[in-house]
């Protein structure tokens, strides 16, 4: 093996023996084998990986045209970076090449196309269309997934031109795909948690209140009432990222520091918000208000927001919360329930202000863009980024006759 490139810059062969081992979405390398062959799909036993490889939008090819060596084979990342495998047994290469292209074909049915692509520039859109007028190789093995060959169309075409060749063949691959309603249908993709319509979610789980939901707020529970500034400070981003990456897959394990995944679902641990790694409890509240934040449907639905408005601007305090609780009320069970859930805590982060100094103006400020989101971009911002804080404090404060 050698990696002939790192995010983009071209590095200088060395070739090494290595021993590889395919776990799952990933391919990870170790500098020595194992005493004795590996017990389970997570690599060699008491053997530390050298480094790894995520396959997921990775590109396959021959490496014939990067190497003067026989039987190699070419693996570029999405990060860019480029790796040559190589085998002095073309059976071998032969095996390895089948198990990469299922894999990564696997992979590209999981991932949305334009969920791949929406990072690309044109070298990357380039990328794609490199070889498409070229004629198809002969042997079985040298079919790429992608063509990574040296030569490029742009080469051949003006730059407008084949920027509209580019765009057009992405959208016929685009329209190629098939609903997302017959992939999830044939168990090819799996919904996920994070974006997910709530009330999918929640038929999903069996339960009208998200188990994600109930596993932050139990965790912020446990230990971060007295924090100071609990909702109001950000977690790392990154950390945040992570665990929504693993709440989504539902399956991710830890290795060199990357996350593998079993072919066989039940082999993942049950999520465990007091583990170390999620010791910083601002990461768990900052992955709870992400998962709010990120519901196709805000949590109060956009057509009650004029009603919660207008009740907001009632001056008589009795007919105001009437009609607030009427219009929570009119809810659907998943939100009205969910929406309880999160507040009722709220209440209880309230009651250790004296430590955590988050009153509920506090938590409104922070809470009430998300729980109030309009459909669509308002024209008076700030008329917007008032009111729903309103509508949160005065909930909060009011918990208990508007939640009875």
């Amino acid at each position: 093996m050698t990696k002939i490139a790192q995010g983009g810059r071209k590095l200088r062969k060395n070739w090494g023996p290595s021993w590889v081992v395919l776990a799952g979405n990933s391919l990870v390398f170790y500098r020595e084998p194992p005493p004795t062959a590996p017990s389970s799909g997570w690599g060699p036993p008491g053997s530390r990986p050298e480094s790894s490889v995520d396959l997921r939008g990775a590109a396959l090819a021959h490496g014939r045209h990067l190497s003067s060596r026989r039987n190699v084979l070419h693996i570029r990342t999405v990060p860019g970076h480029e790796f040559l495998l190589q085998s002095d047994q073309e059976t071998e290469l032969r095996a390895w090449h089948g198990a990469l292209r299922a894999v990564i074909e696997r992979l590209d049915r999981e991932n949305p196309l334009e969920l791949r692509l929406s990072g690309s520039g044109p070298a990357e859109l380039a990328e794609l269309s490199a070889g498409e007028d070229e004629e198809e190789e002969s042997e079985t093995v040298s079919k790429p997934l992608l063509r990574l060959s040296g030569r490029r169309s742009s080469s051949r075409l003006p730059e407008g031109a084949e920027q509209n060749r580019v765009r057009n063949k992405l959208k016929r691959l685009i329209a190629k795909r098939p609903p997302l309603q017959s992939l999830q249908e044939r168990g090819l993709l799996r919904d996920q948690v994070f974006g997910c319509q709530l009330e999918s979610l929640c038929q999903r789980e069996g339960d009208t209140v998200p188990s994600f939901v109930r596993l932050c707020i139990a965790a912020v529970d446990k230990r971060g009432l007295d924090v100071d500034g609990i909702y109001r400070v950000s977690g790392n981003l990154a950390v945040v990222q992570k665990l929504r990456f693993l709440v989504d897959r539902e399956r991710a394990v830890t290795s060199d520091g990357r996350y593998l995944f079993p072919e066989q679902p039940g082999q993942e641990g049950r999520l465990d918000l007091d583990s170390a790694e999620w010791d910083d409890i601002h990461v768990v509240t900052g992955a709870l208000k992400l998962f709010l934040r990120e519901l196709p449907q805000p949590l109060v639905p956009p057509l009650l927001l004029p009603h919660f408005r207008a009740a907001l601007a009632l001056s008589e305090s009795e007919q105001c919360l009437s009609q607030i609780q009427e219009l929570i009320g009119s809810m659907p069970k998943p939100n009205h329930d969910t929406l309880r859930y999160l507040l009722e805590h709220l209440c209880r982060v309230i009651a250790h202000s004296d430590k955590n100094r988050m009153t509920p103006h506090n938590l409104g400020i922070v809470f009430g863009p998300t729980l109030f989101r309009p459909e669509q971009e308002t024209s008076d911002p700030a008329a917007h980024a008032l009111y729903p804080g309103q509508l949160v404090q005065l909930m909060l404060t009011n918990f208990t006759s508007l939640f009875p």
